[in-house]
């Protein structure tokens, strides 16, 4: 955590990572057991960013075991809701950190930080907020629920240089239009590994399912 800090090169790597992603899976883990084979099922989909949601006992193990055990995987911590669960996601090995929202005391120590975060946002007031503590990739937090694309046109005016990865609402059926705005490097939900599926262990299923997916959306 005491490492110098180049916000630029912070702010680059994370762009890069998200640009490359196009989805990133919102997983909430219920069981320890079940994070290798579902990281593993991911990736073999074309999945490689993961965010792990920290919304479960199992969470921080879980996170874990996938940093161990799947190194193709690129793991992130979700519902970081405090500097605390930032200093988790930083312990455990996360590459990248996401929160639903974006508190005074979360962005002074992620703007602290070397490892990338990505600030929830849902008006201008907190965009502003996120922008001047030097972040300009956020997540659009709930995305379909706050506006959506028309949100996102809109803010296109005054804050041209922010880019964006909405989550919430989103699903098969919509991720190619958001996709399609300039604003947004990649989305986030959890379609392609329904929770269902997580449980019955359906892993071939989840595999199926982002390999259709990424070959949807990475078509010219």
């Amino acid at each position: 955590m005491n490492k110098p800090v180049d916000a630029g090169q912070r702010q680059d790597h994370l762009r890069k990572l998200l640009k490359a992603a196009f989805v990133v899976p919102v997983l909430t883990i219920e069981r320890v057991s079940d994070a290798v084979p579902l990281a593993r099922a991911l990736v073999a989909g074309g999945v490689r960013t993961l965010e792990i949601t920290l919304r479960t006992d199992a969470a921080v193990e879980a996170a874990k075991a996938v940093v161990a055990e799947v190194p193709e995987a690129i793991v992130g911590i979700g519902t970081v809701l405090s500097p605390g669960d930032f200093q988790t996601a930083y312990a455990i090995g996360a590459r990248f950190t996401v929160s639903p929202g974006a508190t005074r005391e979360l962005l002074d120590i992620a703007a602290s930080s070397d490892l990338p975060f990505l600030p929830g946002v849902a008006t201008a007031s907190d965009l502003m907020q996120a922008r001047e503590r030097g972040f300009d990739i956020m997540k659009f937090f709930p995305a379909e629920q706050a506006g959506g694309i028309a949100m996102l046109r809109a803010w296109a005016g005054p804050f041209a240089d922010v880019r964006f990865c909405p989550t919430g609402g989103i699903g098969e059926a919509n991720a190619a239009s958001w996709l399609s705005e300039p604003m947004v490097l990649a989305v986030g939900g959890s379609w392609i590994c329904p929770s269902s599926m997580i449980r019955s262990g359906d892993w071939a299923g989840i595999t199926a399912m982002c390999a259709r997916t990424m070959k949807t959306l990475q078509a010219p």
